[in-house]
């Protein structure tokens, strides 16, 4: 079996984060999201790996070309397939038929983040002789997203983005499919907004009588779409934490919890309260960091009090006397207090940002 990552969309939803990188980059718990759909597919057994990234976004494509590289790090074999443009996901599923060949595949959205990973659905699949399984996920409002219904055990109807959902179940980003998918996707027209829908293929795999199965997914699945989003996975992540000090914490600094500190930081007279993660290289000064916390590598972080937040890294957060709480902050941001005193700070800052509070 083959694995598919989906790489190719800007990330409009995180800007201006993504205003100077790709959206699989941008890290949970100081990992990049693509890494753990990689992880999962090679702990799932699934070595063999091809990754479509967007060739109209070229600074997107060679930073997950060269984060990622060949596969070895991650013990895959990664083919790289370029999208011309974004024409929707069945377009990018489509793309890869030479690739796939005859061989049973799963096909991971790039921002998608399931915690219990996809092993359990792999080997049934594998197994198996349904043509299509799919994960999903019951939610309060379904309306925003793919929705199954179900009947007997099998999927009998896909909407998408339905004003009035048939039920509350929503499809993840998350597919496990064989050849006939090709067929189903040739002759697709353009929905509204432009694109292939991979809906619109999988709904023509059940009007073909393909075998379309359902798995639920009870655990945590998120799609980090949005800054919110990425925050709820950073929780998830660092709430499995062992703890695990390699840098230095001087005698008048504290580390509480389950943390983090990775070579090469230095805490002086700060408080670390986990769960959280401090980057490589970063120094924490006269500082005071709260639950639900990731520091990125190298950065410098004075007077300062952050919590339930992910600073990416080398980033400079200097005499902020309120605390930084919900936040996303990228990389090379520069954030100091002005003079006059704040009330309260929310923040989604893009890389090199350069920020006075007033």
């Amino acid at each position: 079996m083959k694995g598919i990552i989906l790489a190719g969309g800007k990330g409009t939803r995180l800007r201006p984060i993504t205003f100077t990188g790709a959206k699989q980059l941008v890290p949970v718990a100081n990992k990049p999201v693509l890494f753990y759909a990689i992880e999962d597919l090679v702990d799932a057994g699934i070595v063999d790996i091809g990754i479509v990234v967007p060739s109209d976004f070229p600074m997107g494509r060679e930073q997950i070309m060269a984060a990622v590289g060949d596969g070895s790090t991650f013990g895959a074999r990664v083919t790289y397939i370029e999208q011309d443009a974004p024409r929707g996901l069945a377009h990018a599923v489509g793309i890869c038929q030479a690739f796939v060949g005859m061989d049973k595949f799963v096909v991971f959205l790039g921002d998608n983040f399931i915690r219990e990973g996809i092993a359990e659905q792999a080997r049934a699949f594998r197994d198996g002789a349904m043509n299509t399984i799919l994960l999903l996920h019951r939610v309060p409002d379904p309306s925003g997203l793919g929705v199954a219904v179900v009947q007997d055990g099998r999927v009998v109807e896909l909407q998408e983005k339905p004003p009035v959902p048939k039920s509350d179940l929503a499809i993840v980003g998350i597919y496990f499919l064989d050849h006939h998918f090709f067929e189903a996707a040739q002759g697709l027209k353009p929905s509204a907004r432009g694109e292939l829908e991979i809906t619109d293929a999988l709904s023509k795999l059940i009007a073909m009588g393909c075998d379309v199965r359902p798995e639920m997914v009870t655990g945590y699945w998120i799609d980090t779409g949005k800054h919110i989003d990425m925050l709820d996975a950073n929780r998830l992540i660092l709430d499995t934490l062992e703890t695990r000090i390699d840098g230095t914490v001087d005698a008048d600094s504290h580390v509480s919890g389950r943390v983090v500190i990775e070579a090469g930081a230095r805490l002086v007279r700060s408080t670390v309260r986990g769960p959280a993660i401090i980057g490589a290289g970063t120094v924490l000064t006269d500082t005071f960091i709260g639950p639900f916390t990731a520091i990125g590598d190298g950065c410098a972080i004075t007077s300062s009090e952050i919590a339930h937040s992910i600073v990416l890294d080398s980033s400079r957060i200097e005499n902020i006397e309120e605390r930084i709480e919900d936040s996303l902050i990228g990389r090379n941001v520069d954030l100091r207090k002005a003079a006059t005193r704040p009330r309260g700070h929310k923040f989604l800052l893009g890389d090199n940002s350069s920020l006075e509070l007033r």
